[in-house]
């Protein structure tokens, strides 16, 4: 079975950063074994698959069927090295916490908000109110007022690539089916913050707030939940399952992003129109894949 079409945007934060009560569950967690990131996805669909499975269903993971947090509910993390970032972060280890249970519950909510009426009532057996409310008390357990981790399906949304250096990309190259096989890029929360603030800046001028320059705006304001020593990271995760070596490798989604932001800035109309179609052309081919399966 191939991993989730899935694509992600992670922060890493210092352990010292954390909240006590976080911090020991992550201590823990780490005894255990940090979660790799060629495992996340395969974890994730089994954990959720289970919750759906269990009689009473359970509506998010970790749960009982009253909707309190199981006692044994799974804690997973990632970890990297300060020594993987460019740029300042740190001290180490620098931890994710998956927060898999408030994800669950915001994806629910967009979820209610896209699909219509006979496919919501036979994918979910709870009124929407009781939905939003489960959502709304799950994300207050949140120590931060964020999860660490946002995902998104069969794409990229091209706006992400803003907030990295081009030039940090990480490519592994395996076969589509083995998990090491990955494009990734990873950057300080300083250069972070400093890039989106500047995307939002340009574009939001040029093309106004809604679309691309709400996405960068929505990023900012999650970004700001971090501390200012984490570190963030790109990684097109399952998405990699759906591209050929050769469009892996020759791949220009970051360095185009950040050539509109630089052309849109300059009034340069003919270069934004160029590099727009060469990713659209390039993301356009996963979205049809996505449409006929």
């Amino acid at each position: 079975m191939p991993r989730p079409f899935v694509a992600y945007l992670r922060v890493y934060e210092p352990l010292s950063a954390l909240d006590a009560p976080l911090a020991d569950q992550v201590r823990k967690a780490l005894e255990n074994g940090a979660l790799s990131r060629a495992d996340v996805g395969e974890r994730e669909r089994e954990l959720w698959l289970r919750s759906q499975l269990a009689r009473p269903r359970r509506l998010l993971p970790g749960e009982r069927s009253d909707g309190s947090v199981s006692p044994d509910a799974p804690f997973d993390v990632m970890t990297i090295s300060p020594a993987e970032v460019p740029g300042e972060v740190g001290p180490g280890p620098l931890v994710c916490p998956l927060d898999l249970r408030a994800r669950s519950a915001a994806a629910l909510v967009g979820f209610l908000a896209t699909s219509t009426g006979p496919l919501r009532e036979e994918a979910v057996a709870v009124e929407p109110e009781t939905i939003r409310a489960r959502a709304s008390a799950v994300m207050a357990e949140l120590t931060g007022g964020a999860v660490h981790v946002i995902s998104t399906t069969w794409t990229v949304p091209l706006p992400w690539f803003a907030l990295v250096e081009p030039e940090a990309r990480r490519v592994v190259p395996a076969p589509k089916d083995d998990p090491e096989r990955q494009v990734s890029w990873r950057v300080s929360m300083p250069d972070a913050r400093a890039r989106v603030a500047r995307a939002h800046s340009v574009v939001s001028s040029s093309l106004g707030d809604a679309g691309p320059a709400k996405v960068l705006a929505d990023t900012g304001r999650w970004l700001d939940h971090f501390a200012p020593d984490s570190a963030v990271e790109l990684d097109y995760g399952g998405l990699v399952q759906l591209i050929d070596d050769k469009d892996l490798l020759e791949d220009s989604s970051a360095t185009d992003v950040n050539a509109i932001v630089d052309a849109l800035e300059a009034g340069d109309a003919e270069e934004v129109a160029l590099r727009y179609e060469r990713l659209r052309e390039f993301w356009g081919e996963l979205a049809r894949r996505e449409r006929h399966g």
